[in-house]
């Protein structure tokens, strides 16, 4: 069953600001890039370290721990060492709240 979250009221985030919360058992880190909110899962495909902390350039998150790039609009990797895409998760902000989706 699809259903939509309630993680952080809309104005909860300031751009370039980010939000890790519990989905289920995984950590969902939740961005907030020129005022459009984005969800992924905060753990980088190459090493599973988490991800959320390392340094934010427009879409781009890079992994603090071996400089892995990746979109945060389709978590494709934009630079290694990773090559896998990390997890995204639709988001929408819905009655003055930001929502990210759950498939479970």
């Amino acid at each position: 069953m699809t259903e939509w979250i309630n993680v952080i009221a809309s104005n909860g985030l300031a751009d370039g600001e980010h939000l890790v919360f519990d989905l289920d058992g995984i950590d969902v880190a939740v961005f907030k890039v020129n005022g459009e909110f984005f969800a992924i899962e905060d753990a980088c495909s190459h090493d599973g370290a988490e991800i959320a902390s390392g340094i934010l350039d427009g879409h781009t998150i890079m992994c603090p721990r071996h400089g892995a790039r990746f979109c945060l609009k389709t978590g494709a990797v934009k630079a290694p060492p990773a090559y896998e895409a990390i997890n995204c998760f639709p988001v929408r902000v819905h009655q003055d709240w930001v929502q990210v989706q759950n498939y479970n």
